[in-house]
């Protein structure tokens, strides 16, 4: 189970709230201020670049970001999802977003029980499929092959849509 952490109510976000309010700066002058911005408001790694400096935070507003994501357990909720610990409390499951996008060789384990082996043959599944329906292999109902494909979504994860679109579309 998750921390129950509602951030409107911690002390971090209040002080976010009055110092968001006090600040009177614009990004030409914080660049001017600080020749190294980019490089202290941003974040580079495993071939990404997470560039922040072009947002309205000055050094102070960071630190409040931060004290935020401690009052809140944001470490230990994400502890929780790599683990595979059942947070998704709606459907009493885990949430398997790490075992989709980790391709490494590490184990995923959920109840006792490695989860990557089966989400490599439904990714294998999938890849096939669409290379099928792709050449034209795979035909419609009508027996004709399929040549557009309408996606009608609950408005859950938007993983799934945009893996369908991505793998359907023709280069």
């Amino acid at each position: 189970m998750l921390p129950k952490v509602n951030p409107t109510s911690t002390a971090a976000w209040q002080e976010l709230y009055q110092h968001i309010e006090e600040q009177n700066f614009d990004l030409r002058t914080l660049f001017q201020q600080d020749a190294q911005r980019f490089e202290t408001f941003s974040v580079k790694g495993n071939g990404l670049l997470f560039d922040y400096s072009k947002n309205l935070i000055n050094a102070k507003t960071k630190a409040l970001l931060l004290q935020l994501a401690e009052e809140c357990q944001l470490k230990d909720a994400i502890a929780k999802m790599f683990a595979g610990d059942k947070i998704n409390e709606t459907e009493g499951r885990a949430v398997l977003h790490t075992a989709l996008r980790d391709f490494s060789e590490s184990k995923i384990m959920v109840d006792g029980e490695d989860v990557k082996p089966a989400v490599k043959r439904v990714l294998h599944q999938m890849k096939t499929f669409s290379e099928k329906v792709i050449s034209g292999e795979h035909k419609g109902f009508s027996g004709k092959e399929i040549t557009d494909v309408v996606n009608i979504g609950i408005g859950g994860s938007d993983l799934g849509p945009v893996m369908v679109c991505s793998a359907l579309k023709t280069f």
